[in-house]
């Protein structure tokens, strides 16, 4: 019968770590440093950990230290390795101005004196917090419209088989729990995914992001998140999965459902986070 609904896996990513992210100092767009070693170890294990889930789109912001992570996950990829990223600068950290390459207890010293608080504050130069939210919201309402396009030219030739392996790739590392389609009724509520998109941002960049999510499209929680992961910013490629929903003929507002939060499972052992 007909799609009652078109859903899609999103799966974000924070870059490894960079020197000046040990340091404490702000790099926001205007410091490009590359991965410390540390980075490029945890980016490996990012890899590892991602390397039989079956992505569809990748998406990286164009600054060098998301490039370089994106590229460490691919490298270990069983089934993605030539996927094409397209890299947008809708994804990159927040524009910090006069900030940048200083240390953030200066940024918190800047936001006193002008009776403010990090993160509200904005020095002079750089991004508000509404204007990387309006980036946010732009590139996310542009993957979507995206995926519903090509799903919908793909319609009449998938009968839904290839869409339950991209969710079966990703049940075997992450908590799906019953967001899980079951293969075995296909004419079920919830019918595959459509598509799997990986994305690699930034800790800022992705904490307004999810806010919005969570604010504005009344993401739903997995019931193991307390708050205060909420309102911290995600560890070095720390993991992130989302599975958006769209319902027939209600193609404005999706319905989100936050599967994990700054998963970390890979860092254990090997590299220190």
């Amino acid at each position: 019968g007909a799609r009652k609904m078109t859903r899609f896996a999103l799966t974000v990513v924070r870059h490894g770590e960079t020197r000046l992210n040990k340091e404490k100092i702000i790099q926001g767009q205007g410091v490009d440093e590359p991965l410390s070693e540390t980075g490029f170890k945890q980016a490996a294990a990012a890899g590892i950990f991602l390397n039989n889930v079956k992505f569809t789109h990748v998406f990286s912001s164009d600054l060098m230290r998301t490039k370089q992570t994106v590229h460490g996950i691919l490298e270990k990829s069983n089934v993605c390795k030539d996927l094409t990223v397209k890299y947008d600068s809708r994804l990159r950290e927040r524009k910090y101005g006069v900030a940048e390459g200083r240390a953030l207890s200066e940024l918190r010293a800047m936001a006193k004196a002008a009776g403010e608080e990090c993160p509200m504050f904005t020095p002079p130069g750089g991004e508000t917090l509404d204007q990387v939210k309006m980036r946010g919201k732009d590139f996310f309402n542009i993957l979507c419209q995206l995926i519903l396009q090509e799903a919908g030219q793909n319609e009449q030739f998938s009968q839904g088989a290839p869409s339950n392996c991209l969710e079966t790739s990703l049940a075997e590392i992450f908590p799906l729990g019953k967001t899980c389609a079951s293969e075995s009724n296909s004419d079920s509520d919830a019918p595959g995914l459509v598509a799997s998109v990986l994305v690699v941002s930034h800790g800022a960049y992705m904490k307004s992001l999810f806010n919005y999510f969570l604010t504005d499209l009344k993401c739903s929680l997995p019931s193991t998140l307390n708050k205060s992961e909420l309102m911290s910013v995600s560890p070095n490629t720390g993991i992130s999965l989302f599975i958006v929903n769209f319902e027939k003929g209600r193609e404005v507002n999706p319905t989100i459902q936050c599967v994990c939060m700054y998963l970390q499972d890979h860092l254990n052992g090997g590299t220190e986070t």
